[in-house]
């Protein structure tokens, strides 16, 4: 039986400073029973000889100093895992919120994680398809990536994240595709949306969701990826599932670390966020991943909105370094209407290459993709310049290209929230665009394939 201790110092705030403990070690979780009998669990966040700084993940009110007593449980925070989770929901320390019985867990991991052995990692490189061309297509998702969507706020991530969790598969593959979508620090409406998205598709039969709303504890904010993160670790080397984890809102995520950080009086750093952002992102964010000899993988768009839309700003700054790429979501599109607004020049894949192309996707995709970027760009700078200088300031070639630019967004990047387009389909589109053009132009893509779909399409049309 654990040791009670009734030596609680002090409660500031989600903090509470107890006594004279023994033999209790940092990141260690308690219980503390209130003169009613009712219990609430915290953590241990610091150490000081016989003193110990816990922070709670319920409030503090009802704490009487004197007659509330405190056990220390001697293990970190687990998760009681099993398949049963797929088509459930959770609160953010995996307790069950949808009505449904307990989870019987076939065994308990810590939320922190094994840590994957580099030598032990698999190089990314089969193909996922998300249905949505601007990835697909220019910023190819690939199994074991992580590819994080630097949004704002007022765009829609909500809806793309919604989407890519329906739509997201391997292909040529019988093997069993789940996703774990964790919440954190969302509105009950946008977790509603998240929820009823999930259930009319379908898709939450093979999804696990985890929910932590904006007025549940910053502790427990902090604790919610970590419990997503040890659920896709189950399910995809111990079960052999290919796992896609998506995390939003990040930004909330790194605002409660914040929070914590503040309450603890630590020396802040930039932004006031604390100076171990990086590391603890990159704690997260390197969970994902391949493991030789495991067949499952783990695949992970974290979603994070930049605040004031600022690139620069820590939180997309440090995720930046940790993530392979990037896909950006641009105001100006959005209020064009291209729905989903992904701006697709500025964002990056950085393993696109190692998914595409013969037996991946298809031959002519490297091609096309560059071709694509370089014809798009020539139509926005030719934009711009008609702006300036007016339409008869225009070459005619650069006119093709205005025009390509605008069909572009209209066409290939805005497909809506419904559609899910096949690699395929998405290629024939990017074809199809390029038609646009004189074949003269297209100096990126190779004869055979300009022979194979630019000739017998046109000949046809």
């Amino acid at each position: 039986m654990p040791k009670e201790y009734r030596t609680i110092q002090e409660v500031a705030g989600p903090l509470m400073l107890v006594h004279g403990v023994e033999d209790v070690a940092y990141d260690e979780i308690g219980e503390i029973e209130l003169a009613s009998g009712e219990i609430r669990r915290c953590k241990v966040l610091e150490i000081n000889g016989g003193d110990a700084m816990v922070q709670l993940f319920e409030s503090s009110t009802g704490i009487n100093l004197s007659n509330s007593k405190v056990r220390f449980l001697g293990r970190s925070m687990e998760l009681g895992v099993s398949e049963d989770m797929l088509g459930r929901v959770f609160d953010g320390l995996g307790r069950p919120i949808d009505d449904g019985p307990e989870i019987l867990p076939e065994k308990r991991l810590d939320v922190n994680g094994m840590p994957m052995n580099p030598a032990a990692r698999t190089y990314p490189e089969e193909f996922i398809q998300t249905g949505v061309s601007a990835i697909d297509g220019l910023n190819t998702l690939v199994r074991g990536q992580k590819l994080p969507i630097f949004s704002a706020s007022g765009l829609p991530h909500a809806q793309l994240a919604a989407q890519i969790a329906r739509q997201a598969k391997v292909r040529g593959t019988s093997e069993p595709f789940a996703v774990v979508f964790a919440a954190l620090g969302i509105t009950f409406e946008e977790s509603n949306f998240f929820i009823n998205s999930f259930k009319e598709t379908g898709a939450i039969d093979r999804t696990v969701l985890f929910i932590n709303l904006a007025d549940d504890p910053a502790v427990e904010r902090i604790a919610t990826p970590k419990m997503a993160l040890t659920a896709a670790e189950y399910l995809a080397f111990e079960k052999n599932m290919h796992v896609l984890v998506i995390l939003t809102d990040i930004t909330n995520y790194a605002d409660a670390l914040r929070e914590v950080s503040a309450a603890r009086k630590e020396v802040p750093g930039r932004r006031g966020y604390p100076g171990y952002m990086y590391t603890d992102l990159a704690q997260m964010y390197e969970r994902a991943g391949r493991q030789q000899g495991k067949k499952g993988s783990i695949t992970m768009i974290p979603i994070l909105t930049m605040p004031e839309d600022d690139k620069t700003h820590p939180i997309p700054d440090l995720t930046g370094y940790i993530t392979e790429g990037q896909i950006i979501l641009g105001r100006e599109l959005y209020r064009k209407g291209i729905t989903p607004p992904i701006d697709v020049l500025p964002s990056l894949s950085r393993l696109k290459d190692k998914g595409i192309g013969e037996g991946k996707t298809r031959a002519d995709h490297s091609n096309t993709m560059n071709q694509l970027f370089a014809a798009y760009s020539r139509g926005k700078d030719a934009k711009e310049l008609m702006t300036i200088l007016g339409e008869s300031a225009l070459s005619d070639i650069d006119l093709l290209y205005a025009k390509f630019s605008d069909a572009f967004e209209q066409e290939y990047v805005s497909q809506g929230y419904e559609t899910d387009r096949s690699i395929e389909e998405t290629l024939d589109i990017g074809w199809k665009l390029l038609r646009i053009l004189p074949r003269s132009e297209l100096k990126r893509i190779k004869d055979e394939f300009l022979d194979m779909y630019y000739e017998e399409k046109g000949n046809q049309e």
